[in-house]
């Protein structure tokens, strides 16, 4: 079954009305088009968006940062900048508070709401600090400096205190051998933890933080309305593992540091908060140790044992909450390729839940409220724009578009965007986003990029989906289709569906897509011998497997930090307990033939797909080493066009402008050549980034 899912034009907009024109062009074809009105890998490089939002306590003002890439065209390489901007909730009307070259995170306000605080490294800054600037105006402020790193804080009711979390500094004596050359690392041996820290809220102050002694890594700070408690979540270690799969949490004594109650979370902790009046305490979490995400929604009462599971047979995930009052908590979820709002009434023993918005044309990913409980900011997308800050009545069924950060996007074409769900060989419902060829023909049938996401604990949304990785709208207005399937062990179907791939690697999980692609050519859409494939991490994993275990169905693979090998994975990755608990569920002694026959290396001879391979080289949680084993076995047996490229300093994922770019040409341009062109021996390695020339002013600096 297909089914388009409906567009912007039934949200209202106070900054963006060329919405409506933009719909206009896209559902309307014309044979001549501009050169430069469709989206290029340039224009996806250059896009803001919107990262995340707070609300004003009173509800007047949104902060929200923007992200602002580099451009990579200027040499401007490096990670993103994060501006902060407030919009303001009646007027539409946005300001600028801190752009430029600066990186600002941790944005909320100040209890009184004279103010913005956030987390940047300004100036000399050695380390990120605790900044806060006022709302009608006058510059930021240094309000807390530690001698580490503040990784995240929250402020105490009156606004006197502040607790926040970093690392202890390190020890003098270490750092003397280190500027002597005795730089040996034990490995994952010496790491430290993340602490809680109570400071006073007051500038140029002279006081030191005090550090409540806890064991282990804290994360997740958050201040018990009366002020005397602090609820956080602890790992055992500062390993990712540990963070992962055993975070704990824990209620302690401001004053003292002694934990008064233990709330043992039965999987992967999310957001926690109190309520009002102190009795209670919401988080989220996986329903077991194997639940892949921790997506239900749990409520813990002060002094007693055990937790009520608040979103009992509720499928979606959940993936923020309010209280909005002690017996009531507003909730965002995902649900499918969509969003929707809730509440959640609790009285002693049970919750009742209640959806009360099911937005069709906005997928949103944030919600907050303001203390006067009229109403919301949220930060949303959708098939035609990145994500935008949104506000709405404290029912949030009638969002408003407060932000329009890429206003180019409307002398843009943009391809269509639908739901499809098909059903698999055995029998399961599984939904895809798909994006149409731009200037598609009837009758005529198209190639196919297939897009894997990673996790697979996560999914695609029907928003946006033009990112460096995806192919997106580039692909589409080149004339493909684009199609991203949410196969089995994806999010927002319920904890029974994410499972379901479990112990069975490259199982009925993979078996999905190439289920998803025979849907997609019996409607007539797309061309069987034209289908390429691709995705990072897990999915990089399936590109892969794509081209080696079903090379016969894949005419080109472009795979990204993916997995090669199953049983050299377990001993190089930093996750291996995750994979165990909610994916292998068995180690590699246990049945090595089963990790060997899930690797895509043990079919590597049936190759015959040409694949680029692109990895970072600093990658932790999927060793580069893994698409070093494919691409050597496939160079030796040469049956097949293979490339690897390493970008140097990036990790799972590639961060600087210049690395991003540089993927998203070699991706367009591979699929280019196997899917629509003459194919045979692999595109020269140099490829045209299009730099601008160099002016004579900056040669004769050099």
């Amino acid at each position: 079954m297909l089914r388009l899912a409906p567009r912007m034009d039934s949200v209202k907009a106070i900054a963006a009305p060329h919405i409506a024109v933009c719909l206009a062009t896209i559902a309307v074809a014309a044979s001549v088009h501009a050169a430069d009105d469709t989206i290029t890998p340039l224009d996806v490089a250059r896009m803001k968006s919107v990262s995340s939002q707070a609300i004003s306590p009173d509800g007047k003002s949104i902060a929200y940062t923007l992200r602002v890439q580099r451009d990579p065209l200027k040499g401007e390489n490096g990670s993103a900048w994060t501006e902060l901007h407030v919009v303001d909730t009646g007027t539409g009307k946005s300001r600028p508070f801190i752009t430029g070259k600066v990186s600002i995170n941790g944005v909320t306000w100040t209890p009184d709401g004279s103010g913005i605080s956030f987390l940047t490294k300004r100036d000399d800054d050695k380390n990120t600090s605790i900044y806060v600037i006022p709302l009608d105006g006058g510059e930021a402020r240094k309000l807390i400096e530690h001698p580490t790193s503040i990784s995240a804080y929250d402020w105490k009711g009156d606004g006197k205190q502040i607790a926040f979390l970093a690392q202890e500094k390190d020890d003098p004596a270490e750092k003397k051998l280190r500027d002597k050359g005795f730089n040996a690392e034990g490995y994952e041996e010496n790491l430290k933890s993340t602490r809680i820290w109570i400071a006073e809220a007051v500038f140029d102050s002279d006081t030191d933080a005090r550090m409540l002694d806890v064991a282990g890594s804290a994360s997740e700070v958050n201040w018990s309305p009366d002020g005397t408690l602090i609820a956080a979540a602890f790992a055992p270690t500062p390993l990712i593992d540990h963070y992962y799969m055993y975070r704990r949490i824990r209620v302690l004594n401001v004053e003292t540091a002694e934990i008064v109650q233990k709330l043992e979370n039965p999987g992967k902790i999310g957001h926690l908060a109190w309520s009002p009046d102190n009795s209670k305490i919401a988080f989220l979490s996986g329903e077991d140790i194997n639940d892949p995400s921790e997506g239900r929604l749990w409520i813990a009462t002060r002094g007693i044992d055990g937790f009520i599971d608040a979103t009992a047979g509720y499928l979606p995930n959940v993936i923020e909450f309010h209280w909005s009052s002690n017996s009531q908590i507003q909730f965002l979820a995902h649900n499918g390729c969509l969003s929707e709002f809730g509440t959640i009434d609790l009285d002693k023993t049970s919750a009742k839940l209640a959806i009360t918005s099911q937005p069709d044309d906005v997928v949103f990913e944030s919600v907050s409220f303001s203390d006067s409980t009229e109403n919301a900011a949220m930060v949303g997308h959708s098939p035609s724009h990145l994500p935008e800050v949104f506000t709405a009545a404290n029912d949030l069924k009638s969002p408003t578009r407060l932000t329009d950060v890429n206003p180019w996007l409307k002398d843009k074409r943009l391809a269509k965007q639908e739901i499809v769900t098909y059903t698999t060989r055995d029998g399961q419902k599984v939904e895809g986003v798909l994006l149409r060829p731009l200037d598609e023909e009837p009758g005529k049938r198209y190639p196919l990029q297939l897009f894997v996401h990673g996790g697979p604990e996560s999914h695609v949304s029907n928003g946006w989906v033009s990112y460096y990785s995806y192919p997106g709208q580039v692909a589409a207005a080149k004339g493909y289709a684009v199609f991203h399937p949410n196969y089995r062990g994806s999010t927002g179907r319920g904890i029974a569906f994410a499972k379901d791939h479990q112990a069975d690697y490259g199982g009925k999980e993979f078996d999905d897509l190439l289920d998803g692609v025979d849907h997609l050519v019996k409607s007539g859409l797309v061309d069987r011998a034209k289908v390429g494939v691709t995705g990072g991490s897990y999915g990089g994993f399936a590109s892969a497997w794509c081209a080696t275990k079903h090379s016969e169905h894949f005419a080109a693979s472009v795979m990204f930090v993916g997995i090669s090998n199953q049983i050299s994975k377990s001993g190089t990755t930093d996750i291996a307990d995750e994979m165990f608990h909610v994916h292998a569920r068995k180690r590699i002694w246990d049945d090595w033939e089963f990790f060997l026959k899930r690797s895509p290396i043990y079919y590597v001879e049936q190759a015959r797909t040409p694949i680029l391979i692109l990895h970072g080289k600093e990658d932790t949680r999927v060793h580069p080493s893994q698409s070093m084993e494919l691409y050597r076995n496939l160079k030796i047996l040469d049956k097949t066009p293979v490339r690897l490229v390493l970008y140097p300093g990036e990790g799972h994922g590639n961060r600087n402008a210049a690395a991003r770019y540089d993927y998203s040409l070699r991706l367009h341009r591979w699929m280019d050549h196997y899917l629509q062109g003459d194919g045979g021996e692999a595109p020269p390695f140099k490829i045209d980034h299009g730099l601008e020339p160099e002016a004579e002013s900056d040669k004769d600096k050099k």
